[in-house]
């Protein structure tokens, strides 16, 4: 029996694409060695401007307007970004996992662009705003081995 190629609409392909893309790059949780003694935590890296952007487009979306008749862009686009919280749970036991500590990390990005609205239809105009922001809340969590660990060649699985 043949197959018959069936057409796929290009906003399905990208809605699948992007869910890839963000699975792929910030879906997981890194599971990260015991922290130091001593020693206070810091988290990692701060967000991405990859994935403030990402945050940004679900918030206010400007992807899916109709050519020649409403159409958006931002340009200019800066980034701000702060450190709002960096903090540590008391160790617990997940599934799967075992003892670990679950760290904590909120960053306030604030986005500065330049909004730009092309309307053409029933009189062809452009709106440009040129001091837009937005604020948006990313938070990073990621989980710290508690106790005596033993990974590698060494680890009794």
């Amino acid at each position: 029996m043949a197959s018959i190629p069936v057409p796929i609409s290009p906003y399905y392909q990208k809605k699948k694409e992007d869910e890839f893309h963000y699975k792929e790059r910030y879906g997981r949780v890194p599971i990260l060695g015991p922290n130091t003694s001593g020693n206070e935590p810091v988290a990692l890296d701060p967000p991405s401007d990859d994935e403030v952007m990402i945050a940004m487009e679900k918030a206010n979306q400007v992807q899916g307007n109709l050519p020649f008749l409403y159409e958006r862009n931002r340009n200019n686009v800066r980034i701000v970004k702060e450190k709002i919280a960096d903090y540590m749970d008391p160790p617990r036991v997940y599934p799967l996992i075992g003892p670990a500590q679950q760290h904590h990390a909120h960053y306030k990005c604030t986005i500065y662009y330049t909004d730009v609205r092309n309307i053409g239809w029933p009189v062809p105009h452009r709106l440009v705003d040129e001091d837009a922001r937005e604020v948006v809340y990313v938070d990073h969590n990621h989980l710290h081995m508690v106790g005596n660990v033993e990974d590698g060649g060494a680890a009794q699985f």
